[in-house]
């Protein structure tokens, strides 16, 4: 089987080269920059790619690879800072750029007859993200492009043993990103293009036996699909010795308790069923901060946890869904900067006395689901919209009110129901209600009111890195405005969210 080794420098976009990459079926996956010859050999790869990342190489503690990388006769694909600290090694030149590059860029192919760029046209839109370039390449490699500014986009050696770009090819408003990725899988490093999800489950549980052994497993379900997943996953590689555990937190939506609950008798899940959510409302009283609701929320799961576990004989890990994007966001690797920290991430308390099993932590949430289908997992959990760990702890900006949360429980169902009856609901990534910290002056039947407002939220996305504002139609918008206002006591004002990621994230929390 062929495999392409990512060496990740610490970029937001890491795994999503690898992503990219499993598209093609290529099987890919990431290793720390600081990885040994050995440990990178040990993989057997077929190519090397390395990432780009938040720091400068002219920075003396920043990113280096192991001692003889560039000399191991695979061919590199050197991305952004990889451009960058591969011009450093061969004695080229890298400045602090005039005018850092950011979002999209005409790039202006070269070199004609470099196989990276087969195919693409010779100006196209690209994604940069960068604050230094290549002033002067190294002596030896040929330049392959320059963006439209005249600043050096591309450079490969005349034996395309080394190929690196300035942009990122890996992210969707790159336009032949993927022609590209697949020049230098298919071209370069003669890929055959034979692996799939199918394999990986199975792979993903031999290794969840070999981890777990005759331990028992407890499962944190939190109705979502990335949960749901996980579970049907692991119960397929170690039967009944797995014991979920759904806990309602006090968070959830309108009718979510029961709808989950029958969902998994469905799935034939070992659940036991657990009402929390007076503790938890009651441990987030007063709080604000949403980094402080998201570690309490955290924590108060596990304790949770820990508490049905004695009650479990031999249980000794907890297995969650943690997707890849929580890991990034949370800045678990080296050089990688904390965007917010996940419940399931971030939010644990360092003395946890079971074991974390997360076996999906290095997906998507399109392969999570992709995985799901496979497993047999039914539609109406794998087609769910992401819901976030904390819940509505996070779409509920402030402090947490029980009156505050049935609010917004009731918003958000009018909303969805509108999404629903308009047939959008699979055209959309995620659609939610927000309700906001503000009161705004309203009339209602000629009388003034003095009410909350909520915000409207919904996005198209790939992936979850990246997402776009959905384009919702007037008359849906219009529908779900007036059914707020009227039905829910306490709004008397709506807004819709038009802001894509980035620069926002999606939640508002």
């Amino acid at each position: 089987m062929d495999n392409i080794v990512i060496l990740d420098c610490g970029s937001q976009y890491t795994q999503l080269i690898a992503r990219r990459v499993r598209e093609m079926k290529v099987h890919s996956e990431i290793l720390p920059w600081d990885a040994t010859i050995e440990q990178i050999m040990s993989r057997t790869p077929t190519g090397l790619i390395v990432s780009g990342g938040p720091r400068s190489v002219l920075e003396p503690d920043s990113p280096r690879l192991a001692e003889g990388f560039f000399d191991l006769k695979l061919p590199i694909l050197g991305i952004c800072y990889g451009m960058q600290l591969t011009a450093l090694r061969y004695g080229g030149t890298v400045r602090r750029s005039a005018a850092r590059e950011y979002g999209r860029a005409t790039l202006v192919v070269t070199n004609g007859e470099c196989p990276f760029f087969a195919g693409v046209p010779e100006r196209s839109q690209v994604w940069m993200s960068h604050g230094d370039d290549v002033e002067k390449v190294p002596a030896g490699f040929v330049p392959t492009a320059v963006s439209e500014d005249g600043v050096v986009a591309g450079m490969r050696t005349p034996d395309d043993h080394i190929t690196a770009v300035q942009f990122h090819p890996e992210v969707s408003h790159t336009e032949k990103g993927a022609e590209l990725l697949g020049n230098f899988l298919f071209k370069i490093c003669g890929c055959k293009g034979d692996w799939d999800l199918g394999d990986w489950a199975e792979k993903m549980k031999d290794e969840i036996r070999a981890a777990v052994g005759e331990d028992k497993v407890i499962c944190g379900l939190s109705g979502g699909v990335d949960s749901s997943v996980a579970a049907a996953l692991t119960a397929a590689a170690i039967g009944d010795r797995l014991q979920c555990i759904f806990v309602n937190n006090g968070l959830l939506r309108a009718g979510e308790a029961e709808e989950v609950l029958a969902s998994y008798k469905q799935m034939k899940l070992n659940v036991a069923y657990v009402d929390a959510g007076e503790k938890f409302v009651k441990g987030l009283a007063g709080v604000i901060d949403p980094e402080k609701k998201r570690k309490i929320i955290g924590e108060t799961f596990i304790r949770i946890f820990e508490e049905e576990a004695r009650k479990i004989k031999g249980a000794r890990w907890l297995l969650q869904g943690t997707l890849y994007p929580d890991v990034i966001e949370s800045g678990q690797r080296k050089g990688a900067a904390v965007i917010k920290s996940h419940h399931n991430v971030g939010g644990l308390p360092k003395d946890m006395n079971l074991s974390l099993l997360e076996p999906l932590r290095e997906l998507f949430k399109d392969e999570g689901r992709a995985v799901g289908r496979l497993l047999g997992v039914p539609e109406n959990i794998v087609r769910r919209h992401p819901f976030p760990g904390p819940g509505l702890a996070v779409r509920c900006l402030g402090d947490i009110t029980r009156e505050k949360l049935e609010i917004l429980r009731a918003a958000d169902k009018i909303y969805l129901e509108e999404i629903n009856r308009a047939g959008l609901y699979d055209e959309i990534w995620q659609a939610f209600a927000v309700l906001l910290p503000v009161y705004t002056v309203g009339v209602m039947g000629d009388e003034r009111t003095y009410a909350r407002v909520c915000a409207l939220r919904a996005i198209t996305s790939r992936d979850g890195m990246t997402a776009e504002w959905y384009r919702m139609p007037h008359e849906v918008l219009a529908r779900a405005s007036t059914r707020i206002c009227n039905e829910v006591r306490g709004v008397n004002r709506v807004v819709y969210d038009v802001t894509s990621k980035p620069p926002a994230t999606v939640e508002w929390e």
